[in-house]
C-alpha cells in the first residue's frame, strides 16, 4: 500500500472532497467503492455506482467520479470490455477503483468518525475476563517452565481487554457528563431513560468493586510470584520476529527483546495503578471511575429532581417577583412599603460606612433621634487620605492591636440574656392543655413573636380542607397543636405590638425540651 504522506507530498489530495462543494455526493461514492473493495470487487462502472445509489448515472455523477480521479482517490482505466465499434472505442468508457491513497484516507476518515462518534460502554464482563486471564497467569507462574506461547497470547489477550476496558470507560463518562443535559422534550423518555441510565451504572459499579478487589489481589500475587518472568517470556517470543536481517544477530536480539519488554512493563504498570492504589494521595483509576459513577448518579438524580420540580408548577422567580408587586400594590402606606422591602430582601440602614472620630462627636452632641433625615443631620466626615489614596491606612507602623475581650464578654452576657428570654417565653407559652385563642393572656412582645412563628408553623403545615395540624418548630424546642373551632367566630388578641385577628381555634402548646 502506497504510504499516504508521500502520496500528498506527490501532490494527490485525497482528503480535499470533504471541504468541496457536493461533499455529501463525494462521500457518498467514496462509501460504495469501499463496500465493493470489502466484496473483493474492484472495478466500478459508472451505472453500478449510479444503481449502488439509487441514482440515474447524469453527468453529475461523471464529474464526480472525474474530480475523485483528478484528487488521487480513484483511478480511471479504460473499459475496453463491451467495444463493438469504432465508434464505441472513442467513446470514453472508464472502470473504476480505488487507488491506495484513497483507501488510506477512507480508512482514516473511518476511524475518526468511530471515534468521535463512540459513546463508550462500562465493560462488567471485561472485569471478568480480566480476573480470569489474570487467574491463569498466576498458574503459569508457579510453573518450572511455563509455555511461552500460551503465556504470549495470555498477556495479549489481557492487553487487548484492558485496553478496551480503558477506552470505552472513559468514552461513556464524557458521553455520560452530555447525557446530564436534558431538554424540555419528552419528559416520559427522558425520565425512564435516566432510570435505566442509574440501573446500569449502578450495576457497573458492583461489579467494578467485587471484581475490582479480585484484580488487585491477583496483581499483589502475581508480582510476588515474580510476574516479570512472564513478561520477559513474551518479550522474546516477540522479539523473536523483530530481528532485522543483515544485523548483528545477538546485538539486534538484545534490543528488541529489551524494547519489547520495555512495552510489556508499562502496559503491567498501567494496568497495576488502574486496580491497585499506591497511597492515600495516589487512588487508583478503578476508585475514580467508581468516584465517578457515583457522582453521574448524584447529577443525574438531581437533574430528574429538578425536572419534576417544573412539572409540578411551583412557582418561579417571576411569579415570586410578580407576587411581591402584588403585596407592594396592597400596602396601606409608605411605611408599610418600607417594611416589606426590608423582610423581602434583608436590607436595613447603611452600617458599613466607617466615619472619622469627629463625625462620631458631633452625632453624640447633637442628641439626634435615629429617624433623623441624612440632610438634616451633621455630614460625614470623609478622611483626606481615603479620597486620595482609597484607604484609610497610613503608612509607617501598623494600627496597635485592640483588646476585644469586653466587647467578647458583652456579646456573651447578650447571648445568655437572650437565651433566658427566650426560655421564659417558651414557659409562658405553655398551655397544660387544649386553649381557645380568645383565652390567652396577654402577651409579652417576646412571647408573642415566638408566638407568632409557632402559629405560621402550624398553618404552613396545615393541607386545605384541614381542621387540625399538628407542628414542630425547625429547632425542636416546641410543639403546637392546632384545632379550627366550628362556628367560632373571629378572635382579637392584643398585644404591645398591636391586635391579632383571626378565627377562632383550639391551641396546645408544648415545651419539648423539659425546661
Amino acid at each position: 500500500m502506497t504510504d499516504l504522506p508521500q502520496a500528498i507530498h506527490r501532490g494527490l489530495q485525497p482528503f480535499a472532497h470533504l471541504s468541496a462543494p457536493n461533499a455529501s455526493l463525494y462521500r457518498r461514492v467514496l462509501r460504495v467503492f469501499a463496500r465493493a473493495k470489502e466484496r473483493f470487487v474492484v472495478h466500478l462502472r459508472p451505472e453500478d455506482v449510479a444503481a449502488e445509489l439509487n441514482r440515474e448515472s447524469d453527468d453529475q455523477l461523471t464529474q464526480a467520479l472525474e474530480k475523485l480521479v483528478e484528487w488521487g482517490n480513484l483511478r480511471a482505466d479504460a473499459d475496453t470490455g463491451r467495444v463493438t465499434s469504432v465508434e464505441d472505442f472513442h467513446r470514453k468508457r472508464f472502470l473504476f477503483q480505488l487507488t491506495a491513497a484513497g483507501q488510506a484516507a477512507e480508512q482514516a476518515i473511518a476511524l475518526y468518525e468511530e471515534a468521535i462518534g463512540r459513546r463508550g460502554v462500562l465493560q462488567s464482563v471485561a472485569l471478568s475476563d480480566i480476573a480470569d486471564q489474570l487467574q491463569s497467569l498466576v498458574v503459569f507462574a508457579g510453573h518450572a517452565d511455563p509455555d511461552p506461547a500460551k503465556v504470549h497470547l495470555l498477556l495479549l489477550s489481557l492487553a487487548e481487554r484492558f485496553s478496551s476496558l480503558a477506552d470505552n470507560a472513559q468514552a461513556f463518562m464524557a458521553s455520560l457528563r452530555r447525557a446530564i443535559d436534558f431538554s424540555d422534550g419528552d419528559v416520559e423518555g427522558f425520565v425512564a431513560y435516566k432510570e435505566r441510565l442509574i440501573d446500569y451504572i449502578n450495576r457497573f459499579i458492583a461489579d467494578l468493586a467485587n471484581s475490582g478487589a479480585r484484580i488487585a489481589t491477583l496483581l499483589t500475587e502475581l508480582e510476588a510470584r515474580d510476574h516479570r518472568a512472564l513478561l520477559r517470556l513474551a518479550a522474546r517470543r516477540e522479539a523473536a520476529d523483530a530481528v532485522p536481517e543483515g544485523a548483528d544477530e545477538a546485538e539486534a536480539y538484545g534490543r528488541a527483546e529489551a524494547a519489547a519488554y520495555a512495552s510489556w512493563e508499562n502496559r503491567w504498570q498501567g494496568l497495576k495503578d488502574w486496580f491497585v492504589s499506591r497511597d492515600a494521595g495516589r487512588p487508583s483509576q478503578a476508585r475514580l471511575l467508581r468516584q465517578s459513577a457515583v457522582t453521574a448518579i448524584k447529577q443525574l438524580v438531581d437533574a430528574v429532581g429538578l425536572l419534576n420540580e417544573r412539572r409540578s408548577g411551583r412557582s418561579d422567580r417571576s411569579a415570586d417577583f410578580r407576587t411581591l408587586a402584588r403585596w407592594f400594590a396592597e400596602a396601606p402606606d409608605e411605611a408599610a412599603m418600607h417594611r416589606l422591602w426590608r423582610a423581602a430582601f434583608g436590607l436595613s440602614s447603611a452600617r458599613h460606612l466607617t466615619v472619622t472620630a469627629e463625625t462620631v462627636s458631633a452625632w453624640k452632641d447633637g442628641d439626634l433621634p435615629p429617624g433623623t433625615p441624612w440632610r438634616d443631620a451633621p455630614p460625614v466626615r470623609i478622611s483626606p487620605q481615603l479620597r486620595r489614596t482609597g484607604s484609610y491606612e497610613r503608612r509607617g507602623r501598623p494600627n496597635k492591636i485592640q483588646d476585644r475581650s469586653q466587647a467578647r464578654r458583652l456579646l456573651l452576657e447578650q447571648a445568655d440574656r437572650e437565651a433566658a428570654e427566650t426560655a421564659a417565653a417558651r414557659a409562658r407559652l405553655r398551655t397544660g392543655g387544649p386553649t381557645l385563642l380568645s383565652e390567652l393572656d396577654v402577651l409579652d412582645p417576646r412571647a408573642f413573636r415566638l408566638f407568632l412563628t409557632l402559629l405560621g408553623d402550624a398553618l404552613a403545615a396545615r393541607h386545605p380542607g384541614e381542621s387540625e395540624v399538628k407542628a414542630v418548630t425547625g429547632d425542636g424546642s416546641m410543639e403546637v397543636r392546632l384545632s379550627l373551632v366550628p362556628d367560632g367566630g373571629q378572635v382579637e388578641i392584643h398585644t404591645a405590638d398591636g391586635v391579632l385577628t383571626g378565627p377562632e381555634h383550639l391551641i396546645e402548646i408544648t415545651d419539648l425540651t423539659g425546661a
